[in-house]
């Protein structure tokens, strides 16, 4: 059976994201699970399956709808145990949970500084302006005063992936020597970047973007299907 995903896009459709929908975008093509999306605009989420949530990803699997990327990839370890776990056992869970909130709080922040008047431009006219209204009232200033920050704040970004940097010095993902959910967290919040903006938050030469390379030619090359911003 196809699972649907409600997938997050702007105006054009061929370029979804969300940074939580690449979480699960990967977490199917991982399971070797087959997928159709439902590409969903800002606007449209509240509809979504009745109202069931006011954020996606969404997925519908048969009679069962799962909300969350985090609870999405659960949902699949456990409803499709005999496909390549994402989690690798309930250690693997507990340090998901730590990367997740590690990435929320250190790369999340400062991608939306660099992307967020690019990730406005990529909204039709009604959601543009829904992103600039609800976005400038969550900061309190103009999108464009929130984008002036991103050149003064790109060391201390950098700087701040360090502990990944560490790692991935000692093996290929974080989840070891072939990837988890973990990374695919990771993965998702520089997709995001990547997909939105054509501001470089990465050297070449940096580990981290070394092994975002690696992620992007996962599953078939995957993430590439979505052109980088130009």
């Amino acid at each position: 059976m196809t699972i649907l995903l409600y997938d997050l896009v702007g105006h054009d459709e061929s370029r979804p994201f969300s940074p939580h929908c690449w979480k699960a975008t990967m977490a199917l093509a991982h399971k070797g699970l087959d997928i159709s999306t439902a590409p969903t605009r800002f606007l449209e989420v509240p509809a979504i399956e009745g109202g069931v949530s006011k954020t996606v990803p969404v997925i519908r699997d048969g009679d069962k709808v799962v909300i969350d990327s985090f609870a999405i990839a659960l949902y699949l370890d456990e409803t499709y145990p005999d496909r390549p776990t994402l989690f690798g056992g309930e250690g693997g869970k507990a340090m998901a949970r730590f990367i997740e909130r590690w990435s929320q709080l250190t790369i999340h922040p400062y991608v939306t500084t660099a992307a967020l008047v690019d990730l406005h431009a990529m909204q039709d006219e009604k959601n543009a302006s829904y992103f600039r209204q609800s976005r400038e009232q969550r900061f309190g200033k103009r999108l464009e005063d929130v984008a002036a920050a991103r050149d003064a704040g790109l060391a201390t970004f950098r700087a701040a992936l360090e502990p990944l940097r560490s790692m991935l010095s000692y093996q290929p993902f974080i989840g070891g020597a072939s990837p988890l959910f973990a990374d695919y967290i990771v993965f998702g919040a520089l997709q995001w970047a990547r997909i939105a903006t054509p501001y470089k938050l990465l050297d070449d030469s940096d580990v981290v973007a070394q092994w975002f390379t690696r992620c992007l030619d996962l599953h078939g090359g995957l993430g590439r299907t979505v052109a980088a911003a130009a």
